[in-house]
């Protein structure tokens, strides 16, 4: 089984890096991009074949060190 994890940083966090992408894209020309947030996607391929206990298992490695759950929030996909 597959999963795909999505790391974002949480809303009010500042992303410095999806400000610096904005900034590059105003300076290319596009110029419509009001706000940019960056973020990682995560996909692990998993031994588990049950789909209840691949998410408990992909939720705790999140919490655990895939995500720095003070700052960012995460969303699970078994794929």
């Amino acid at each position: 089984m597959k999963a795909r994890v999505t790391v974002m940083l949480k809303s009010g966090v500042l992303d410095v890096q999806g400000e610096a992408v904005r900034h590059a894209l105003g300076t290319l020309g596009f110029a419509g991009v009001n706000g940019v947030r960056q973020g990682k996607v995560i996909e692990l391929d998993l031994a588990e074949t049950d789909k209840t206990a691949a998410e408990a298992a992909v939720k705790t490695m999140c919490d655990k060190l895939l995500a720095n759950t003070v700052i960012e929030s995460y969303r699970v996909e078994l794929i």
